[in-house]
Formats: structure tokens, sequence, C-alpha cells
């Protein structure tokens, strides 16, 4: 992969940080550096891939339209373990686990929003 890691901003850190630790367990990524104090934490299953927190420049964050964060599973199962897992905790479904044949004939993915409207995938 030619991308070190990505980062979301939240306006809703200490909720955005629960969410994520909820959500990403499924896949088999957890946090890697907590650096709360600072409002940043970084999840991956080695080193930082994927960063939460609060905009370094201290506005609001905002959604970006057409970005969106893309996590890789190993298997369908995790693809609704994650989907399940986002709704629970509040994410918003934009696609539901399954079969998405428009990207390939393999490809299997559910699309959600985070709390603060990030668009967010799974796909196997």
């Amino acid at each position: 992969m030619p991308l070190s890691h990505v980062s979301l901003d939240t306006n809703r850190f200490s909720e955005a940080v629960a969410f994520y630790d909820a959500v990403l367990v499924a896949l088999g990524i957890g946090r890697v550096h907590d650096w709360s104090e600072h409002q940043a934490v970084a999840y991956g299953r080695a080193f930082p891939e994927f960063w939460n927190q609060h905009p370094h420049d201290m506005q609001p964050a905002q959604t970006a339209n057409g970005v969106h964060i893309a996590f890789l599973t190993d298997n369908n199962a995790q693809v609704d373990a994650f989907h399940q897992a986002t709704l629970i905790h509040d994410g918003r479904c934009n696609g539901p686990p399954g079969p998405h044949p428009e990207h390939s004939d393999a490809y299997d993915g559910c699309f959600v929003h985070d709390l603060d409207g990030h668009k967010i995938e799974a796909m196997a």
C-alpha cells in the first residue's frame, strides 16, 4: 500500500474514540497510540494506520464529499460484524453488507457514516 496512514478529524473526540474502539475491534484493529491528552488516538494492526483526532487548526471538523476510508478485512464475516457494530454505536448505514458487483465479482463490503458524518467502509 502506498499510504502510511489516514486521519479523520472529529468534533466529538470522546464519543468518536468509543465508536472506533468498538467498530475496529471487529476487524482485528486496535489502539496503537493513545494521545488522548492531545485529543488524538491511532489505530492499526501493527503500527498507526488510522488516526482519529481533534482538528489541529482548532476549527470544526468537516467531511469531504467523495472522500471515504476503506478498511480491508480478512473475510465477509468481519464486514458483517463491522457493519453491525457501527449501527449499534450510532453510525448510519450508507450501503448494507454484501456483494457489490459494480466494483468486482469478488467484492463484498458495507458503507457507513461515522458520528461526524465521514464515509467509512469495510471490504473483503
